[in-house]
């Protein structure tokens, strides 16, 4: 069985999304997960651009380094390569189902579904608040990496 690919979704990818790439991927290597990952945006703006210097503070007070991540904007061909696509918010699982191909849409995904008793929550949007916003968007994203690992993990 190959290892599962997992897309983390957010608005521009520089602040939620890929501090969920971080949180997943740090969540696997810690229970011994192989698994392919990456980070994206339904909007175009950050494309190219390192993450937020406040998402970047998060994760290094954590011990992880997510200044080599890039912007980019989902693409058609992420629903062919990842087997799950892990949207942040209600708005970007909206955005991804009307642009997956119908056969894709089963991939698709809320992170905070993984993490019982918050099924249907979005990970808030920290980006025009200051840091503390950061610090709870990285305890959602540690919490519903954690669980999709432990799904993932499931036989």
């Amino acid at each position: 069985m190959s290892p599962p690919r997992v897309l983390f979704v957010c608005l521009g990818n520089i602040c939620r999304s890929p501090l969920a790439e971080a949180a997943f991927r740090e969540a696997a290597a810690r229970a011994g997960l192989e698994a392919e990952t990456d980070s994206a945006g339904t909007g175009d703006w950050h494309i190219g651009e390192p993450p937020d210097r406040r998402a970047q503070a998060v994760a290094a007070a954590q011990g992880l380094d997510i200044s080599g991540y890039s912007g980019r904007q989902v693409s058609p061909q992420d629903f062919e390569r990842f087997d799950l696509v892990v949207a942040m918010d209600t708005q970007n699982l909206a955005d991804l189902r009307a642009i997956a191909p119908p056969e894709r849409r089963d991939r698709l995904t809320l992170l905070l579904d993984h993490v019982e008793g918050r099924e249907g929550a979005s990970v808030a949007d920290p980006y025009f608040g200051g840091l503390e916003g950061f610090d709870a968007t990285w305890a959602d994203v540690t919490a519903g990496a954690a669980a999709l690992v432990a799904k993932l993990q499931r036989p």
